[in-house]
C-alpha cells in the first residue's frame, strides 16, 4: 500500500493544470519522482514540487495507491483525470475537470468542486460532500457523449446542465440542481432529490427522477403515476419532439 500526502506550500492564485495528480502517475514513485512531475501554472511550465509538499509512505500499484490532499486546491484543475484505479481524498475545494475521463478508482471531496467534474467519466466513483458547479458529468464542448459509466454523488447542490449529453452511469444530487439537467441525454440515470427546472430537454434515452420541477418543458407525454422505491411519482416519456424514449419521474 502506498500513501501520498500533498499540501500546498504557498497560496496559488493562478490556475494550475495538474492531471499528473493521479494514482496511475504516482504509483511506485518516490517523493523526488513525484516532485518532478510536470504541471502548468497559467502558460508557465512548473513541477508539483514547486507547488506542494510531498510525503510518500510505502509503495504499490495504482490500485494500492491513496492520495491525500489537504488544503486549498480551488485553483487546481484536472485532478484524477483519466485515472483507472486507486483513491484520491481531497480535504478542501477543487477547480474544474475533477475526475475527467476517469474509468476506475474513487475520488472524495469534503468541499466544493467547480465545473465539469466527472466530465466524460467511464467508471469509478466520485463523491462530493459540498456543491458542484456547471456541467457535472457532462461532455466538454463539441462532445456528443458525456458521462458513460460510473457514479457521481453530490451531498449538496449542483448548477446548470448537470449530465448534459449523458450516455450512461448514475448521478445523484441530494440537494437542488440548476436548469436543464439531462439535456440531450442518450442514457444513464439522474436523481435530483430537491428541485430543478426544465429537466430532460431533447433527451433520447435515460431516466431522470426529481423531487420537484419549477418549470416543465412542454415536450413530455404524461404516463400516469408509478412507484419508485416505495415513493409515488408522476411519470412522463419524451422528449417527444425528438421521438425520445426517455423517462422522467416527478414526485407527487
Amino acid at each position: 500500500m502506498q500513501t501520498v500526502t500533498l499540501k500546498p506550500i504557498k497560496e496559488i492564485k493562478i490556475s494550475v493544470e495538474a492531471e499528473n495528480i493521479s494514482p496511475d502517475k504516482f504509483a511506485g514513485k518516490t517523493e523526488k519522482d513525484i516532485q518532478s512531475l510536470e504541471a502548468w501554472m497559467g502558460n508557465q511550465k512548473t513541477a508539483l514540487g514547486e507547488l506542494f509538499s510531498v510525503k510518500v509512505e510505502g509503495s504499490g500499484s495504482a490500485a494500492d495507491t491513496k492520495i491525500i490532499m489537504d488544503g486549498n486546491f480551488s485553483r487546481i484543475k484536472r485532478i484524477g483525470e483519466g485515472m483507472t484505479a486507486g483513491l484520491i481524498m481531497i480535504k478542501g475545494n477543487v477547480d474544474m475537470h475533477l475526475g475527467a475521463k476517469m474509468s476506475g478508482g474513487k475520488i472524495s471531496v469534503t468541499g466544493n468542486v467547480d465545473s465539469w467534474a466527472g466530465r466524460e467519466m467511464k467508471g469509478g466513483e466520485l463523491i462530493i460532500e459540498g456543491n458542484a458547479g456547471y456541467y457535472l458529468g457532462s461532455g466538454y464542448r463539441g462532445e456528443t457523449c458525456g458521462m458513460r459509466g460510473g457514479k457521481i454523488t453530490v451531498l449538496g447542490s449542483a448548477l446548470d446542465f448537470l449530465g448534459e449529453h449523458m450516455c450512461g452511469g448514475e448521478i445523484i444530487v441530494k440537494g437542488n440542481a440548476g436548469i436543464l439537467p439531462g439535456l440531450s441525454n442518450n442514457g444513464g440515470k439522474i436523481v435530483i432529490e430537491g428541485n430543478t427546472s426544465r429537466p430532460g430537454s431533447e433527451m433520447a434515452k435515460g431516466t431522470i427522477i426529481v423531487g420537484a420541477v419549477d418549470e416543465m418543458m412542454p415536450v413530455f407525454k404524461p404516463e400516469g403515476t408509478e412507484a419508485v422505491d416505495g415513493v409515488n411519482y408522476k411519470k412522463y416519456s419524451g422528449d417527444v419532439i425528438v421521438n425520445g424514449k426517455g423517462v422522467l419521474y416527478v414526485k407527487e
